[in-house]
């Protein structure tokens, strides 16, 4: 009961954490009339997804360090897969989009405010929120058409392809949508790969063009790691570990990326784009005079 008061504290720390970072950056944004770029706006519509994605678990698991017996609803278990792995679809949605954003603005600056128009950012953000969740929509809905014959999931939170292998019958259908999905985002993975790329080639050309990658794009290539070593760890442990995989290592890569994207995210970028870190410090500095 020691480890678990323990485990239950820092846990409510981090949760805490996430929710303290993430807020600030989306206030700042959301204030600060200078923020109000295409860029900040992507970097708000991320914040606010690791807001969504961090509520699907935190509460839940807090709870069961609370309690006894670790059980969860059928009904509750598909809304929590829905809500983790629609979180992390987003995320890779929305990278996606701020790749497409760096590529215009470095690669084609003179088109940028031309193409960057208000009405392509929301139809982007938009975009980027909706697909995951009409993908997880389906996912999901497939996967409450199975009867399962178990009822032990060894994960921390419930996981959709855990959910699956309970199943009675026949997952050729669930396997094949998952594999759907899988390169579906998998693609937008390579689509940003190869705008880094082009990004690449157009800044080794003249120094502004360096610093502005490393102002604006090494913050997202960060991210993007984060969330894409996460997501393959977790999909290919998911169908393919193997038994041997201490329970501990699987416990630790299952929190990763619900622990270190929506914590890393807002404080990267925050730390390293100017105009952010120009607010926030001022921000604090009026809060200071007035104490």
């Amino acid at each position: 009961m020691h480890y678990r008061a323990i485990l239950f504290s820092l846990i409510l720390l981090c949760y805490c954490v996430i929710f303290v970072v993430n807020v600030t950056l989306i206030l700042t944004i959301i204030f600060d009339e200078n923020l109000h770029e295409p860029m900040y706006i992507f970097l708000c519509s991320l914040c606010i997804n690791g807001l969504y994605g961090t509520a699907g678990f935190y509460p839940k698991f807090l709870l069961d360090l609370l309690s006894h017996s670790q059980v969860i609803s059928y009904t509750g278990c598909l809304l929590q897969v829905f809500v983790i792995y629609s979180y992390a679809t987003m995320d890779l949605s929305l990278l996606a989009v701020m790749a497409y954003d760096r590529y215009v603005a470095i690669c084609r600056p003179l088109e940028y405010h031309s193409v960057m128009t208000k009405h392509r950012i929301v139809t982007l953000v938009f975009v980027s929120w909706l697909v995951p969740l009409c993908c997880e929509v389906i996912v999901v809905t497939l996967t409450s058409m199975q009867k399962l014959c178990g009822s032990h999931i060894e994960k921390l939170y419930c996981e959709n392809w855990s959910v699956v292998k309970l199943s009675c019958g026949s997952t050729r259908s669930n396997n094949i949508v998952g594999y759907i999905v899988i390169f579906f985002f998998f693609g937008q993975v390579i689509f940003i790969v190869c705008s880094y790329v082009q990004l690449i080639k157009s800044c080794l050309k003249s120094a502004e063009g360096r610093r502005k990658f490393m102002q604006t794009c090494v913050p997202h290539l960060l991210c993007l790691f984060n969330v894409t070593a996460a997501l393959f760890f977790d999909v290919m442990y998911s169908r393919y570990g193997s038994k041997s995989v201490s329970q501990s290592l699987k416990n630790f890569m299952a929190l990763y990326f619900l622990i270190i994207p929506p914590v890393l995210n807002p404080l990267v970028y925050g730390l390293k784009l100017p105009e952010i870190r120009k607010h926030i410090f001022r921000m604090l500095s009026r809060s200071k005079t007035t104490t």
